[in-house]
This record gives structure tokens, sequence and C-alpha cells, in this order.
């Protein structure tokens, strides 16, 4: 089925999800980060077209390490190559999608790579880039938006559903692992567990302690933010933990999505609030009579924000931005859950019987107070550590080596050390701006900076 089918049944849909599925020896694991430039002498955002901009690294990486760009008009707003991407998040954020690939070794060869490339133009211009879930310094008008046609037409809608959009769009970061199920049984366990299991990432992961210089309350600000940026694609998706889960079911919740746009000829056409059910009966006001395609279903697709977000993968959604050995972690920690039955079978059993109510609770909790969040006769460090030793026996387990003899699980000693310690990344940072760095930001993106 090619991106210009015209969609004329609902079974269309359900058939696009499900040819997603794959035998288990073609399981691959993609990885996604996105991260903040600034000016180093600064620490100011950059911006799309000054000097030593946004622009600039997108050229220079075009032109020094064989990008091939993707233009908006004049714009260059992405580079692509060897089944990867390098795209702009609304406010300058540079995130790579990462080629899905055999293993975590090589996606964290690939995140290696393309920090080098990074460093590599951004030096010589004074720039330079960290990775946080939030911001720690900008305001929210010291951030302009990238020169994307569906930016704008979010930017203008955020505000009517929610009070945080648009800091979601400007100054949040994050970390995503994609990975893959072989068949509607096995996708509908795996994005049960990884739904229940989020807060427990995000708690691991919690590295935006900071607003505008200060300490702002959460550990994970950039979690909070989905809670008031729009509840009509956003939240836990209680109806996954229902009976009659599945790729049907996924399909109708996207259509009760409300759509963003329709991308026609290089142009995005405003189709905020309308509905794509009304798009395949050809009554979509904007478009009066013309039929959607695939590709039209494809965006569509990427304009719900959910904790865990079905395509023809599974998309891991609760991680804050941070240092590239917490980029490698990620995709470990969900390879090792996921790609071994024995140990993906456990992980249902440790979740199978929380309700909806404790998978909210955690779900509003966990961005505040993190590991230390309480859950039934324990705390959510003790899920952390539970979710770290599965994950450890399936990376184990696949016994996929270096020529150094060591396997994936290695990439979760990061996550480890935050568990057995019980200090995030964010409470490090805390303990540093009310210690040695005498409540001052100032030496968070020397030190932190890729």
């Amino acid at each position: 089925m090619s991106e210009n089918t015209f969609i004329e049944s609902k079974n269309q849909l359900i058939a696009y999800l499900e040819s997603g599925c794959k035998p288990q020896d073609k399981w691959l694991v993609g990885t996604e980060h996105e991260k903040f430039g600034f000016h180093a002498a600064s620490g100011k955002p950059l911006g799309y077209e000054e000097k030593g901009g946004i622009r600039d690294i997108l050229e220079g990486l075009r032109d020094q390490f064989a990008w091939e760009g993707i233009y908006e008009g004049n714009h260059l707003i992405a580079l692509k190559r060897d089944g990867c991407s390098i795209t702009l998040e609304p406010g300058g954020q540079l995130e790579l999608s990462g080629a899905p690939l055999a293993n975590v070794h090589e996606t964290c060869m690939e995140t290696n790579l393309h920090l080098r490339e990074v460093k590599q133009i951004a030096e010589p211009l004074g720039t330079a880039f960290i990775g946080m879930g939030f911001h720690p310094l900008a305001k929210r008008d010291d951030i302009e938006f990238m020169p994307k046609g569906r930016y704008e037409i979010m930017r203008n809608y955020m505000p009517k559903v929610g009070q945080l959009g648009l800091d979601m769009m400007k100054r949040t970061c994050t970390i995503q692992a994609n990975l893959d199920f072989s068949s509607e049984q096995d996708m509908v366990k795996k994005f049960r567990v990884s739904l229940a299991l989020q807060p427990i990432a995000t708690a691991l992961f919690a590295n935006s302690p900071f607003t505008e210089g200060k300490p702002n309350g959460y550990i994970s600000y950039r979690s909070h933010i989905w809670t008031d940026t729009d509840p009509d694609r956003s939240g836990i998706l209680p109806f996954v933990f229902e009976s009659g889960m599945g790729f049907e079911r996924y399909v109708d919740y996207m259509l009760d999505v409300p759509m963003y746009f329709v991308h026609r000829d290089d142009r995005y056409i405003d189709a905020t609030g309308l509905s794509f059910r009304d798009f395949m009966q050809g009554n979509l006001k904007v478009l009066p009579g013309e039929l959607p395609t695939m590709k039209d279903w494809e965006d569509h697709l990427t304009t719900a924000f959910p904790e865990v977000r079905l395509k023809r993968y599974l998309e891991m959604r609760g991680a804050d931005g941070g240092p590239w050995r917490r980029i490698c972690a990620l995709p470990a920690l969900w390879v090792g859950l996921f790609y071994d039955q024995e140990v993906l079978d456990a992980a249902w059993d440790m979740v199978k019987n929380w309700t909806i109510e404790e998978h909210q609770t955690l779900r509003d909790q966990v961005p505040k107070y993190g590991l230390y969040t309480s859950f039934r006769e324990g705390s959510v460090r003790d899920l952390a550590l539970k979710m770290l030793n599965l994950s450890r026996q399936g990376l184990v387990k696949r016994a996929i080596k270096t020529s150094c003899g060591k396997d994936e699980s290695v990439f979760l000693e990061p996550l480890q050390i935050i568990a057995d310690t019980d200090v995030t990344p964010a409470e490090r940072k805390l303990g540093k701006y009310y210690g040695v760095w005498e409540h001052s930001l100032d030496e968070l993106f020397r030190i932190y900076s890729y």
C-alpha cells in the first residue's frame, strides 16, 4: 500500500498498523534524541538565521558529512543519510531520528557519531548542545519558532487546549526508543507493559528541575508539562488495559484525536479540531470532496502524544533528554524488557494487577517525587530496581557482545547507579545548585554540554 493510496475504509488503517508485525529475528531498535543548542559564551538559545545558528549547523552537517538537505520553501529544515534523519523541533531543538538497527551497540555507535559530528560543526561557530528535559534558563519568548508550517499551526492551536503547550514545543527535549512486535497479541502485551512502566522510566531519566534559572518544584518538569498540553492527545490511555485492545481499538482512538493539518503541495493546511472520520467521508471542510491518503494517516499518527505511541512500531516517550550515556541506556532498558519472551512475561506479571487509578497516580506524582513516589507497600525506586533486573536478564540472554566481550547490559549502568543511590540526575543537579553552585546555573552548560 503506497503513501498515495486513498483511504476508503477503516480496515486500511488497521492493516497499516498491522503491517508493522515482524518475526522476532527481524526485530530492530531505533533511538531518537533531542538537544538544546546555545551560544557557548552566553548560554543564549540558538535562532535559525543568526550567525552560528541552527541553519548554520544544518548547512555545516550537510556540507561536511554528506547529509542530504530537506527543504520547506527556501528553508533547510532537516537532513537525511543512511536511514536516519536530523530534524528540528519547534524551538530549534536538534533531533536525531536514528535508523532501525540490529542492537543497542549499533544504535549507541550511531549516537556517538552524530554527537561528534555536531560538536565538530558547532565548536568553530561558538555554539554547543546540551541534553536536558526542560530548558534550564530560557524564557518562552527567548526561543524563536523554527520556519516549519506545521509548527505555525500548532502554535496557534496549543493555547486553546492547554496552558503549557507552547512550553512543550519550545522548551522540552526527550529521548525516545522505538521497538518492534511480532503480532497483535505481542503488541498489546508490550503496549501494556511499557505504558505501565513509563513513569518508572520517567523517574530514572528525570532531568528537568529548573525553569528560568531556578528550581521549579519538579524533577521532571518536562513530564509535568504534558499533563496540561492537550488532553485530547496525551495521557495514559486507559483503553490499552481493557479487553478488546488491539490495532482496531488504537485506530478508533486516533480517529477521535482532532486533526492538526493536511499537507498538500509543500504547504500545510490548517485542519485543527477537525475530524479524520469526516475526512474519510470526503467531508473535511478545508478540502471538501477530497479523500485522505495513507500519507495523511501517517501524518495524523504523529499528532498524538501519549506516553507510548503506536505506529508500525511502539515508541517509548517517557524520558527526559540527557547525556550520551543515558541516550544509549534508554533503548537498552526497553530492548531488555521486550525482546525476550520470558522477561516480557515476567514484566507483565509485575504490572498486570495495577489499577487504572494506580497508573494515573504514578503518572501524576512521579514528575514531582521521582523514585521517592510511594506505590503500594514500597516506592518507585523498588519498581525501578525490579525493572532494571528484568531488563538486564533480557540483555544478558541476548548475548550480543562487542569485540571486548561486553553485552548490551553494559548500557544499563548509568540507570543502575541512579536506582542504587536513589538519586536522579535532577536531584544531583539540585544538590549542586544548593551547594557548590551557590544558587547559580552558570556552570551547568559548561559541565553538561556534549
